[in-house]
């Protein structure tokens, strides 16, 4: 069977098992730890020191604001974009600067930046050999040059408009040196090149003024004889005469016809008001008259006294008929002013009409006027705009020419940019950092060894775990099967007396002894070997030498081994003695476990002790649950707590209910012994015919658990297991401890 175990099964890595190959090999690990840490702390400690100082200078606009007038006319300038400050980055960096800084600090007389100044035994040899050139065939110049690149670093700060320029020496006095003056000739450049360009404007300028200056003298005239040729004088900074003109009768013309229209409209009213009967009184026009206002005050005096007289006189009284003849006359008169006041607004209105039709016959004139100027203005424009031109030209070119001749100082052409961040003398080396390099080896070494030893294991094979079990399709394994009777359990009471094994011994090829029980099939190296007593003292001597073999040729570590060298797949353990049988199949399955192979113990035990030993909870699902159908497979597999083996427990299912599906036990353990090397079912105190249905004869090996038990017990159920052709009987013998040690490393 274990020709088929690893096939078609899903693999997965043993994370506990590297980690247990990095410690059987942590003296490599540690070996190789403390060279690698080791040389690399020599090496730090022989390298010359080297400092490193660094000036940060910031790209800035710096022209002055001389005036505000002048500030006001001129656009802003644009501010300096990533491209400009890339740019002043590799000037820094180059050749002429560079040189400028070596001369400045006599770089040539100093062997550190010269170093094939004096070529050692070994370069001259080879250019003897022209195996390679001669370094002083290059201009030393130029070798203080390359050597002045590899020292120097000059980089933008991210996301500003800082430029840090960095220098490594091995003396800090000059590693702090060359950044400040690097940076006081980059800025000395800058103000030179800005000064350059200022003395050249100005020259350029000044032919340029005097030619303008002749020609806005010709624009000008050219205006003034234009417009003296033309009739074109103006009245104001924007119009001329004929179009002053217009405008004002235009105006006097919208004023005329306003007061037409206010004339004829009162006139309107008031004969409206004679025509229908109604009272004036209410009529502005009348009411503004002083003449019928004192004709209104007698008419109102009158009816005053008619209405006294009235209360003691008839109305056919004399004085009555006076009055009333009064007041009829003065009524008369109020309609006759009232007339007057009419023909009043009449006339206005008359004489508006009049003096609006003189005005439109003048503004007709003067529109035929003013075509005509408009005509000839065109030309006067052309000539203006022109004359503007030339002399707006001339006024910019005087403002800059004073500028420029204001700023021929170096003083007063400042360079965009400045120091913000001097360099200053290191006072410890920046490389090596013995200490970091020594803990980076050091991990180096670690990692590396690590590395190694899990690469070894995960291709030797050792860190693989092959996982996913084949069983049968869920309907086959999950129906029903008959009913069969419940794996029997032999109670023999444990004895603690050790009995004496007549037979011989052999052997073998691997080193396992063979003891003949009752002439019956050989049962293999785990039975006690007899012994010839001492003629003196037998029974002494039996017990020592009883004890001494089971303690070596008997006890869990040389069944583990004879199970791996067998490469056992399905192994039924059978515990005599009960308990303590049991946990020594517990023992034997963790020792199997940490001998590397991949192991599962089976507890069909009536007292589920294995399941309380390796168990986390003793309330997982195991093996009844599984074969009542209440829980997968995958469900009922846990690992024990304290080794790599895993464990099928016992269950939370009725017993009694699970042995109905006895018969699915066969193919329990099939599935389990393709995915695991051995499998380890423990049935505790159980007889032949129920290891039957775990197992037929030749496909499982037996294993009883004589801890405890007496000569009688081992050979009787050793004979009724070869008896019904289980060839391989393997006898196990305990310590007796019924809980063993805590501890990963227990079994």
């Amino acid at each position: 069977m274990s020709d088929r175990r690893y096939s078609d099964q899903d693999a997965d890595i043993d994370l506990g098992g590297l980690v247990g190959a990095i410690w059987r090999r942590r003296m490599l690990v540690l070996l190789s730890t403390v060279v690698l840490g080791g040389g690399a702390f020599a090496v730090a400690s022989v390298i010359s020191p080297r400092y490193q100082a660094e000036t940060r200078i910031l790209i800035e606009s710096r022209n002055p604001t001389l005036t505000s007038q002048q500030a006001q006319q001129s656009a802003p300038e644009p501010a300096i974009d990533e491209a400009g400050v890339a740019s002043q980055v590799a000037l820094l960096q180059s050749n002429d600067l560079i040189k400028q800084v070596a001369k400045q600090l006599n770089l040539n007389d100093i062997e550190e930046f010269d170093p094939s100044a004096n070529p050692d035994m070994l370069t001259r040899v080879m250019v003897l050999a022209r195996l390679t050139k001669n370094p002083l065939d290059v201009p030393p110049e130029e070798r203080v040059l390359a050597e002045f690149y590899k020292k120097l670093q000059v980089y933008q700060v991210e996301k500003s408009r800082v430029i840090a320029i960095q220098f490594s020496s091995k003396d800090p006095r000059l590693a702090a040196q060359v950044p400040t003056e690097m940076a006081k000739v980059y800025l000395a450049l800058q103000s030179g090149a800005k000064l350059d360009t200022t003395n050249d404007t100005a020259k350029w300028l000044e032919p340029e003024i005097a030619n303008l200056r002749e020609k806005v003298s010709d624009a000008e005239a050219k205006v003034a004889d234009y417009r003296a040729s033309s009739d074109l004088y103006k009245t104001s900074d924007q119009a001329t005469f004929s179009e002053s003109q217009l405008g004002n009768i235009s105006q006097e013309l919208a004023r005329i016809r306003g007061e037409r229209a206010n004339a004829e409209a009162r006139a309107a009213n008031v004969r409206e008001a004679l025509k229908a009967g109604r009272n004036v009184d209410s009529l502005s026009e009348v009411v503004g008259s002083p003449m019928i206002q004192r004709l209104k005050e007698t008419q109102s005096n009158i009816e005053g006294q008619i209405a006294d007289l009235s209360t003691s006189l008839l109305d056919g009284h004399p004085r009555l008929k006076g009055l009333r003849s009064q007041l009829s006359g003065i009524t008369e008169q109020i309609r006759r002013e009232t007339r007057k006041v009419l023909a009043s607004l009449e006339s206005e209105a008359n004489v508006a009409r009049d003096r609006e039709r003189q005005l439109i016959g003048q503004l007709d004139n003067l529109k035929a006027d003013t075509a005509v100027t408009e005509e000839r203005q065109v030309g006067l424009k052309a000539l203006e705009r022109e004359a503007t031109a030339q002399r707006q030209l001339l006024e910019t070119y005087l403002a800059r020419y004073r500028e420029a001749v204001s700023r021929q100082d170096m003083n007063a052409t400042p360079a965009d940019g400045r120091i913000i961040s001097n360099a200053t003398v290191p006072a410890q080396p920046y490389f090596p950092k013995v200490l970091p390099i020594t803990v980076v080896a050091a991990l180096a070494g670690f990692l590396l060894s690590s590395v190694f030893i899990m690469l070894a294991e995960l291709f030797s094979g050792r860190a693989i775990r092959y996982s996913g079990l084949e069983f049968e399709d869920d309907a086959v394994v999950g129906q029903s099967v008959a009913r069969a009777a419940p794996i029997a359990a032999v109670t023999t009471p444990a004895t603690t007396t050790t009995q004496t094994v007549h037979g011989e011994v052999e052997d073998d090829a691997q080193g396992v002894e063979t003891a003949t029980i009752d002439d019956k099939p050989s049962v293999k190296a785990t039975s006690l070997l007899s012994l010839e007593p001492d003629v003196e003292n037998p029974d002494s001597d039996m017990e020592a030498a009883a004890e001494d073999f089971i303690d070596e040729e008997f006890s869990v570590n040389a069944v583990a081994r004879h199970l791996i060298d067998s490469d056992v797949n399905v192994a039924v353990a059978v515990s005599l003695s009960g308990d303590v049988g049991s946990t020594s199949t517990v023992i034997l399955a963790r020792t199997v476990a940490e001998m590397g192979r991949k192991t599962i113990l089976i507890d069909m035990t009536g007292s589920a002790l294995p399941t309380r030993l390796m168990a986390e909870n003793v309330r997982q699902p195991g093996i009844t649950d599984l074969l009542c159908g209440e829980a997968s497979i995958a469900d009922t597999i846990h690992g024990d707590r304290l080794s790599d083996a895993h464990l099928l427990p016992h269950g939370n299912a009725n017993a009694k209910h699970a042995m109905r599906a006895a018969e699915r036990l066969g193919m329990v353990v099939d599935s389990l012994a393709n995915a695991y090397d051995l499998v380890i079912v423990e049935c505790g105190p159980a007889n032949v015919e129920g290891v039957k249905r775990l197992a037929r004869s030749g496909q499982a090996e037996i294993i009883l658990s004589a801890a405890d038990a007496s000569h009688e017990e081992i050979e009787t159920a050793a004979t009724s297991f070869i008896e019904a052709g289980y060839d391989d009987v393997v006898l196990l013998f305990g310590s007796g401890n019924p809980v063993p040690p805590s501890g990963r490393k227990a079994a």
